[in-house]
């Protein structure tokens, strides 16, 4: 995909999550926005993958650490084709198999079902071991909060990922500053994040999670590590697209009453159509 392609799927992936959301009454919206951009240039550049054979042996693993920004992985799911995009508007109800966090024996294309902060990147070093165990040469990636690398649970899969030198391994710190509380700086400083995982002897690249172009360079540019695993730490804006979720940590776990659901689709209707006029 062009540039161009990547932004408009990035925006039908804000508009799945706010649907999602908004239709389930309940979820998290602001994280699913923040990594939309994350989401698109993964699963539509990045990853081997394939939506009519979702449990192909030699396909990449992608793990959401932070398993509450389901509804914006489900929205790059459903638009990549595993599952009729439609289906989002069933989140989080009873019966439907989208639930508020991910479900790898219900949901096609899932590799791992996470909730609990902290353990999905322990599965993915534990994939990634496994990968070299086995000889495979399949890349396993993993999304976090960065609220979520609080939990000392992070750093221990780090230092494991860095022992055994998984340089089949990516980090992806979705840096947008805010947790349920407040700033993440105020609840509970990470920073500095990139310095953390060096310490912890991970190759670190700091990039605009929202520039197409920086984040190419970046996953480019982790393919090329060998012998130590890769940390993306990408600077994000919570609740991007959404001019009055933006930066605003109310937004982490809120869903958007009629009028705001009105207000923001017409937003990303726009941004869609200018997106359309370039």
């Amino acid at each position: 995909m062009n540039k161009s392609e990547l932004m408009k799927t990035a925006n039908e992936i804000r508009k799945g999550a706010i649907t999602g959301v908004y239709s389930a009454k309940s979820g998290h919206p602001g994280g699913s926005l923040s990594a939309a951009d994350i989401y698109s240039y993964l699963f539509f550049e990045e990853l081997n993958i394939d939506p009519k054979d979702p449990k192909k042996p030699d396909r990449d693993r992608f793990v959401l650490s932070k398993g509450h920004a389901a509804p914006g992985y489900y929205a790059a799911l459903a638009n990549r084709g595993y599952f009729p995009v439609e289906d989002l508007k069933t989140l989080r109800h009873i019966g439907s198999y989208l639930q508020g966090h991910p479900d790898m024996k219900h949901i096609p294309g899932v590799d791992m079902s996470t909730g609990s902060l902290g353990q999905g990147v322990s599965a993915a070093v534990g994939m990634a071991i496994s990968a070299k165990l086995s000889g495979d040469d399949y890349r396993v990636y993993t999304l976090l909060g960065d609220g979520e690398i609080q939990e000392g649970q992070v750093w221990e899969a780090a230092m494991l990922a860095a022992h055994r030198k998984l340089d089949n391994l990516v980090v992806i710190v979705d840096n947008n500053g805010l947790q349920i509380d407040g700033k993440i700086d105020d609840v509970n400083s990470p920073y500095p994040i990139d310095k953390k995982f060096e310490a912890f002897r991970f190759h670190v690249i700091n990039v605009d999670g929202h520039d197409f172009d920086a984040l190419k360079q970046a996953f480019d540019e982790a393919r090329t590590v060998k012998g130590q695993p890769t940390a993306i730490i990408a600077k994000t804006i919570k609740g991007k697209g959404v001019s009055f979720m933006e930066d605003q940590a109310s937004w982490h776990g809120v869903a958007p009453n009629d009028e705001q659901y009105k207000l923001a689709m017409e937003e990303l209707e726009k941004a869609g159509e200018a997106l359309c006029q370039k």
